[in-house]
Protein backbone atom coordinates (compact mmCIF):
# COMPACT_ATOMS: atom_id res chain seq x y z
CA UNK A 1 0.00 0.00 0.00
CA UNK A 2 2.81 2.27 1.18
CA UNK A 3 4.93 1.54 -2.09
CA UNK A 4 2.11 2.37 -4.30
CA UNK A 5 1.26 5.98 -2.69
CA UNK A 6 5.37 6.84 -2.58
CA UNK A 7 4.99 7.38 -6.45
CA UNK A 8 2.20 9.99 -6.36
CA UNK A 9 3.58 11.68 -3.18
CA UNK A 10 6.84 12.27 -5.37
CA UNK A 11 5.21 13.77 -8.25
CA UNK A 12 3.03 15.56 -6.07
CA UNK A 13 5.71 16.84 -4.43
CA UNK A 14 7.97 17.86 -7.73
CA UNK A 15 4.91 19.56 -8.99
CA UNK A 16 4.47 21.91 -6.25
CA UNK A 17 8.34 22.29 -6.48
CA UNK A 18 7.96 23.50 -9.99
CA UNK A 19 4.97 25.44 -9.59
CA UNK A 20 6.50 27.69 -6.68
CA UNK A 21 8.36 30.37 -8.09
CA UNK A 22 10.40 33.29 -5.77
CA UNK A 23 11.07 36.70 -7.42
CA UNK A 24 13.53 39.22 -6.42
CA UNK A 25 12.42 42.39 -5.50
CA UNK A 26 13.63 44.07 -8.76
CA UNK A 27 11.41 41.44 -10.69
CA UNK A 28 8.43 41.03 -12.29
CA UNK A 29 7.03 38.11 -13.71
CA UNK A 30 4.62 38.14 -17.35
CA UNK A 31 2.69 34.87 -17.11
CA UNK A 32 0.88 33.12 -20.24
CA UNK A 33 -1.48 30.95 -19.61
CA UNK A 34 -2.00 28.52 -22.54
CA UNK A 35 -0.61 30.86 -24.59
CA UNK A 36 -2.97 34.07 -23.58
CA UNK A 37 -1.46 36.99 -20.87
CA UNK A 38 -2.91 36.21 -17.45
CA UNK A 39 -1.98 36.18 -13.75
CA UNK A 40 -0.51 34.16 -11.24
CA UNK A 41 -2.34 32.28 -9.15
CA UNK A 42 -1.17 33.10 -5.56
CA UNK A 43 0.89 36.55 -5.62
CA UNK A 44 -0.17 38.49 -8.96
CA UNK A 45 3.46 38.69 -10.66
CA UNK A 46 5.53 39.27 -8.09
CA UNK A 47 7.84 40.07 -6.39
CA UNK A 48 8.32 37.65 -3.59
CA UNK A 49 6.28 33.86 -3.79
CA UNK A 50 3.76 33.29 -6.89
CA UNK A 51 2.53 30.06 -7.94
CA UNK A 52 1.89 28.74 -11.50
CA UNK A 53 0.55 25.48 -12.76
CA UNK A 54 3.29 23.26 -14.56
CA UNK A 55 2.42 22.67 -18.03
CA UNK A 56 0.05 25.35 -18.34
CA UNK A 57 1.36 28.35 -17.09
CA UNK A 58 4.59 29.96 -18.46
CA UNK A 59 6.59 32.49 -16.52
CA UNK A 60 9.06 35.47 -18.30
CA UNK A 61 10.94 37.31 -15.92
CA UNK A 62 11.53 41.26 -16.13
CA UNK A 63 14.38 42.98 -14.80
CA UNK A 64 13.10 46.21 -13.61
CA UNK A 65 16.52 47.59 -12.74
CA UNK A 66 17.84 50.87 -14.69
CA UNK A 67 19.67 49.63 -17.67
CA UNK A 68 22.71 51.60 -18.86
CA UNK A 69 23.26 50.70 -22.56
CA UNK A 70 26.33 52.16 -24.39
CA UNK A 71 25.28 53.29 -27.81
CA UNK A 72 28.12 52.03 -30.55
CA UNK A 73 29.92 55.17 -32.14
CA UNK A 74 28.05 56.26 -35.34
CA UNK A 75 29.62 58.31 -38.10
CA UNK A 76 27.96 61.69 -38.11
CA UNK A 77 27.80 64.35 -40.89
CA UNK A 78 26.98 67.61 -39.22
CA UNK A 79 24.48 70.46 -40.89
CA UNK A 80 27.59 72.17 -41.50
CA UNK A 81 29.40 69.16 -43.36
CA UNK A 82 31.62 68.35 -40.88
CA UNK A 83 32.21 64.46 -40.43
CA UNK A 84 32.40 63.04 -36.45
CA UNK A 85 32.51 59.91 -34.90
CA UNK A 86 30.01 60.30 -31.61
CA UNK A 87 28.90 57.57 -29.31
CA UNK A 88 26.63 57.87 -26.26
CA UNK A 89 25.25 56.10 -22.97
CA UNK A 90 21.44 55.86 -22.26
CA UNK A 91 19.63 54.78 -19.02
CA UNK A 92 16.66 53.20 -19.30
CA UNK A 93 13.93 50.94 -17.30
CA UNK A 94 10.64 48.70 -17.85
CA UNK A 95 7.85 50.31 -16.24
CA UNK A 96 5.10 47.96 -18.05
CA UNK A 97 6.34 44.66 -18.10
CA UNK A 98 3.51 43.12 -20.31
CA UNK A 99 4.04 45.95 -22.61
CA UNK A 100 7.95 45.20 -22.74
CA UNK A 101 7.10 41.26 -23.04
CA UNK A 102 4.41 41.23 -25.39
CA UNK A 103 4.44 44.22 -27.74
CA UNK A 104 7.87 44.01 -29.01
CA UNK A 105 9.88 41.31 -29.40
CA UNK A 106 13.50 42.19 -27.34
CA UNK A 107 13.02 45.70 -25.82
CA UNK A 108 16.64 45.95 -25.39
CA UNK A 109 17.60 45.55 -28.76
CA UNK A 110 14.50 47.56 -30.02
CA UNK A 111 15.69 50.29 -27.51
CA UNK A 112 19.45 50.20 -28.99
CA UNK A 113 18.47 50.50 -32.67
CA UNK A 114 16.04 53.50 -31.71
CA UNK A 115 18.70 54.77 -30.10
CA UNK A 116 21.40 54.61 -32.77
CA UNK A 117 19.20 56.31 -35.57
CA UNK A 118 17.67 58.91 -33.01
CA UNK A 119 21.39 59.54 -32.78
CA UNK A 120 22.58 59.92 -36.38
CA UNK A 121 18.90 62.20 -36.87
CA UNK A 122 19.38 64.49 -34.00
CA UNK A 123 23.52 65.03 -34.91
CA UNK A 124 22.49 65.38 -38.07
CA UNK A 125 20.85 68.23 -37.70
CA UNK A 126 22.60 70.30 -35.42
CA UNK A 127 25.93 72.09 -36.41
CA UNK A 128 29.24 71.33 -35.18
CA UNK A 129 29.40 74.21 -32.86
CA UNK A 130 26.26 73.53 -31.31
CA UNK A 131 27.17 69.81 -30.50
CA UNK A 132 30.46 70.94 -29.02
CA UNK A 133 29.09 74.08 -26.95
CA UNK A 134 25.33 72.88 -26.84
CA UNK A 135 25.48 69.40 -25.40
CA UNK A 136 22.82 69.33 -22.48
CA UNK A 137 20.63 70.98 -25.35
CA UNK A 138 20.91 67.79 -27.13
CA UNK A 139 20.56 65.43 -24.72
CA UNK A 140 17.70 66.79 -23.77
CA UNK A 141 16.50 66.12 -27.21
CA UNK A 142 17.68 62.70 -27.64
CA UNK A 143 15.87 61.60 -24.48
CA UNK A 144 12.27 63.24 -25.37
CA UNK A 145 12.66 61.76 -28.93
CA UNK A 146 13.67 57.65 -27.56
CA UNK A 147 11.32 58.33 -24.94
CA UNK A 148 8.68 59.04 -27.10
CA UNK A 149 9.40 56.14 -29.36
CA UNK A 150 9.56 53.45 -26.58
CA UNK A 151 6.82 54.44 -24.43
CA UNK A 152 4.52 51.88 -26.29
CA UNK A 153 6.94 49.19 -25.37
CA UNK A 154 6.57 49.90 -21.50
CA UNK A 155 9.84 51.58 -21.36
CA UNK A 156 10.97 54.81 -19.45
CA UNK A 157 14.25 56.72 -20.61
CA UNK A 158 15.39 58.83 -17.93
CA UNK A 159 18.65 60.28 -19.47
CA UNK A 160 20.58 60.05 -22.77
CA UNK A 161 24.17 61.40 -22.38
CA UNK A 162 26.78 62.02 -25.39
CA UNK A 163 29.74 61.12 -24.42
CA UNK A 164 32.54 61.70 -27.05
CA UNK A 165 32.91 63.36 -30.22
CA UNK A 166 35.82 62.38 -32.11
CA UNK A 167 36.96 65.30 -34.46
CA UNK A 168 38.97 64.77 -38.14
CA UNK A 169 42.86 65.60 -37.48
CA UNK A 170 42.25 68.80 -40.04
CA UNK A 171 39.32 69.95 -38.35
CA UNK A 172 41.42 69.94 -34.61
CA UNK A 173 44.06 72.00 -36.33
CA UNK A 174 41.89 74.49 -37.45
CA UNK A 175 40.04 74.95 -34.19
CA UNK A 176 43.52 75.17 -32.72
CA UNK A 177 44.52 78.09 -35.03
CA UNK A 178 41.27 79.40 -35.09
CA UNK A 179 42.02 79.60 -30.85
CA UNK A 180 45.31 81.02 -31.31
CA UNK A 181 44.11 83.48 -33.49
CA UNK A 182 41.36 84.77 -31.25
CA UNK A 183 44.03 84.77 -28.07
CA UNK A 184 46.08 86.97 -30.26
CA UNK A 185 43.18 89.32 -31.23
CA UNK A 186 42.40 89.58 -27.67
CA UNK A 187 46.13 90.23 -26.64
CA UNK A 188 46.43 93.38 -29.05
CA UNK A 189 42.94 94.79 -27.89
CA UNK A 190 44.28 94.60 -24.46
CA UNK A 191 47.41 96.25 -25.32
CA UNK A 192 45.90 99.09 -27.20
CA UNK A 193 43.72 99.67 -24.71
CA UNK A 194 46.17 100.03 -22.16
CA UNK A 195 48.40 102.51 -24.46
CA UNK A 196 45.02 104.19 -25.07
CA UNK A 197 44.42 104.40 -21.05
CA UNK A 198 47.94 105.24 -20.65
CA UNK A 199 47.89 107.99 -23.08
CA UNK A 200 44.71 109.90 -21.63
CA UNK A 201 46.57 109.81 -18.24
CA UNK A 202 49.81 111.25 -19.95
CA UNK A 203 47.73 114.14 -21.07
CA UNK A 204 46.26 114.41 -17.50
CA UNK A 205 49.28 114.79 -16.33
CA UNK A 206 50.64 117.27 -18.81
CA UNK A 207 48.04 119.52 -18.54
CA UNK A 208 48.36 119.68 -14.52
CA UNK A 209 52.21 119.89 -14.99
CA UNK A 210 51.68 123.29 -17.37
CA UNK A 211 50.09 124.79 -14.85
CA UNK A 212 53.00 125.45 -12.64
CA UNK A 213 56.70 124.80 -14.56
CA UNK A 214 57.96 124.15 -11.23
CA UNK A 215 55.81 120.38 -10.97
CA UNK A 216 58.26 119.89 -14.37
CA UNK A 217 61.57 120.67 -12.78
CA UNK A 218 60.19 118.40 -9.83
CA UNK A 219 59.19 115.30 -11.72
CA UNK A 220 62.70 115.85 -13.78
CA UNK A 221 65.05 115.89 -10.38
CA UNK A 222 62.62 112.99 -9.87
CA UNK A 223 63.61 111.01 -12.84
CA UNK A 224 66.86 111.81 -12.22
CA UNK A 225 67.24 110.13 -8.65
CA UNK A 226 65.51 106.72 -9.57
CA UNK A 227 67.90 106.45 -12.87
CA UNK A 228 71.12 107.38 -10.33
CA UNK A 229 69.54 104.48 -7.65
CA UNK A 230 68.63 101.68 -9.40
CA UNK A 231 72.42 102.32 -12.15
CA UNK A 232 76.02 102.63 -10.07
CA UNK A 233 77.41 104.24 -13.49
CA UNK A 234 77.89 107.78 -13.93
CA UNK A 235 74.41 109.09 -16.16
CA UNK A 236 74.90 112.30 -18.18
CA UNK A 237 71.87 114.16 -18.60
CA UNK A 238 71.42 117.11 -20.12
CA UNK A 239 69.39 120.31 -18.44
CA UNK A 240 67.61 123.25 -20.32
CA UNK A 241 68.70 126.15 -19.40
CA UNK A 242 64.77 126.86 -18.57
CA UNK A 243 65.29 124.83 -15.66
CA UNK A 244 68.29 126.77 -13.99
CA UNK A 245 66.13 130.00 -14.54
CA UNK A 246 64.50 130.04 -11.59
CA UNK A 247 67.38 129.40 -9.55
CA UNK A 248 69.56 132.13 -11.04
CA UNK A 249 67.05 134.55 -10.49
CA UNK A 250 66.76 133.81 -6.87
CA UNK A 251 70.83 134.79 -6.83
CA UNK A 252 70.49 137.83 -8.40
CA UNK A 253 68.19 138.91 -5.87
CA UNK A 254 70.21 137.85 -3.05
Amino acid sequence: MLEGILPVIVIVALALFASVKILPEYERAVIFRLGRLSKALIGGNGPGLIVIIPGVDRAVRVDMRVITMDVPTQEVITKDNVPVKVNAVIYFRVVDPQNAIVDVENFIAATSQISQTTLRSVLGESEMDELLSQREKINLKLQEIIDKHTDPWGIKVSTVEVKDVELPQEMKRAMAKQAEAERERRAKIISAEGEFQASQKLADAAKVMSADPIAIQLRYLQTLTEVATENNSTTLFPIPIDLLAPFLKKGDKS
